[in-house]
């Protein structure tokens, strides 16, 4: 069951950011309806109020409806899709689990430190990250990432998120086999009660020199192909979840040590919004442009290492 706080997060996500999540096209406000056989753009979005609505066929709701409707999901499957495209943590998954409403506990770390003391990675996470992703071992052995599975036979490959100082403050768990095809009756991620889950890699901001770049990416994934680029970098998967404290965290770094802060957004309108967004948070932060055809750093870094070798 989902709490009331993580169902008004989601339905506080930028509607025109959902809809383009969902394959629609935007320009200033409107776009194609999906609902009905639309050639005029019916579909309009009120950024003021979150919602949309087509005075054509009068489908009409905000970001969760959207999903619904798009994708043909009910309220909880919608809910999870939103929160695995933007990384916003729900509760965890229970196979089983009993209906009745689990408060929110918090993160305890001593639950999961010692999986990390001797990270163990199963066939189907080495063929994740070594075959499929192309990463450097040693990136992998520094993120300490480890895999585990589950009593229903689902892989699971378990991230840790660590402070400044190396404290464990969270874990996403991802599924290894969300590609199935009943993939989607499992969460593709999950988060324990209380992870926080914002800015990946933090403790290479001790390793930085003076005016050293550093690298933000959209997520873990292609934090690690930065990584194994030989770049330092960290990962956000979301400016709208960025507390204070670590949008502060970032700023100092550039008053402290004059680190320069670099970019590949996502070749589409939610990664090109999320670097503006940063934008206005790290006024410095350059853009790079990824060749085409690559959708993200992770399938361009993929992509530029079997070049290599062909």
């Amino acid at each position: 069951m989902l709490d009331k706080s993580t169902i008004q997060q989601l339905r506080q996500l930028p509607i025109e950011a959902v809809a383009e999540r969902l394959g629609l096209r935007v320009t200033r406000h409107k776009s194609l309806c999906p609902f009905h056989d639309d050639h005029h753009a019916s579909l309009t979005f009120n950024t003021r109020t979150n919602t949309y609505r087509c005075f054509a066929c009068d489908a009409h709701g905000g970001t969760i409806d959207l999903v619904m409707n798009r994708m043909h999901k009910d309220f909880p499957d919608a809910c999870r899709w939103l929160a695995d495209s933007t990384n916003i943590i729900v509760e965890e998954y229970k196979p089983q689990t009993p209906s009745a409403y689990m408060p929110t506990k918090p993160f305890n770390a001593a639950r999961y430190t010692h999986h990390f003391e001797h990270p163990w990675l199963s066939d189907e996470a080495k063929k994740f990250l070594f075959e499929e992703r192309r990463l450097d071992p040693r990136v992998v052995r520094w993120c300490r990432l480890t895999s585990w599975t589950d009593r229903q036979g689902i892989h699971w490959l378990q991230t840790p998120y660590f402070d400044t100082t190396g404290k464990l403050i969270g874990l996403q768990n991802r599924n290894l086999d969300y590609h199935k095809a009943d993939g989607e009756a499992i969460p593709r991620f999950r988060f324990p009660y209380g992870a926080r889950c914002s800015i990946y890699n933090l403790p290479v901001i001790a390793m930085l020199r003076p005016e050293e770049p550093l690298y933000i990416t959209e997520g873990c994934s292609d934090c690690w192909a930065m990584l194994s680029s030989g770049h330092k970098a960290v990962a956000i998967p979301s400016a709208t979840l960025l507390s204070k404290a670590d949008k502060d965290l970032l700023c100092n770094l550039s008053d402290r040590l004059g680190t320069t802060f670099h970019m590949y957004p996502d070749c589409d309108a939610p990664g090109e919004r999320l670097f503006m967004q940063l934008k206005a948070v790290l006024p410095s932060l350059e853009h790079h442009q990824l060749p085409l055809g690559c959708k993200d750093f992770s399938d361009y870094y993929v992509t530029s290492i079997i070049n290599k070798t062909t």
